[in-house]
C-alpha cells in the first residue's frame, strides 16, 4: 500500500470511530491515541482491505444501533483509557518491585489475546497491543 492509501485508511477508521462513539470527549482521545499507535508501530504490509472493510462495517453498526458492537467498542475504549492512566483510579508513582512491574506489564495480555481472536474470527483489524510502560 502506498502512503496515500494508508493515510486514507487511517482517516476513514478515525472518522467512523468518532461517529460510533458520538464524539464523546474521553473516548475520542483514547481512540485517536490507539489508532496512532497502531499505525506507527504496525507493519504496513499487514494491512488487508477486506479486514479494513469489516472493521468499518463493525464501526458503522456501532454507530447506527446501541447493540453489541457499540458495547464492545465502548468497553474497549474504557479499558484502554484506564490502561493509559495506570488503573481505574490512577496509580501513584512509587518504586515498584520487579514482581509488581511484571504484573502491571502483563495485566492486559489476556485482553489483547481476546481482541486478537475477535479480529481473527470476524476478519477485523482492531488494535490489540499493550503499551509496555510500567509507570
Amino acid at each position: 500500500m502506498s502512503s496515500k492509501e494508508i493515510q486514507h485508511v487511517y482517516r476513514s477508521l478515525y472518522r467512523h470511530g468518532l461517529r460510533a462513539i458520538q464524539f464523546s470527549k474521553p473516548a475520542r482521545y483514547t481512540l485517536r491515541d490507539r489508532l496512532r499507535l497502531a499505525f506507527r508501530k504496525g507493519d504496513p504490509a499487514e494491512l488487508n482491505m477486506r479486514k479494513i472493510e469489516n472493521t468499518l462495517e463493525f464501526l458503522h453498526y456501532a454507530t447506527i444501533q446501541n447493540g453489541l458492537e457499540h458495547k464492545i467498542l465502548k468497553n474497549l475504549l474504557m479499558i484502554w483509557r484506564n490502561q493509559e492512566k495506570g488503573g481505574y483510579k490512577g496509580m501513584k508513582r512509587q518504586n515498584y518491585s520487579r514482581d509488581e512491574i511484571e504484573i502491571k506489564v502483563t495485566t492486559f495480555d489476556t485482553l489483547n489475546h481476546n481482541i486478537h481472536m475477535l479480529n481473527e474470527t470476524m476478519g477485523m483489524c482492531l488494535p490489540a497491543m499493550t503499551v509496555r510502560d510500567p509507570n
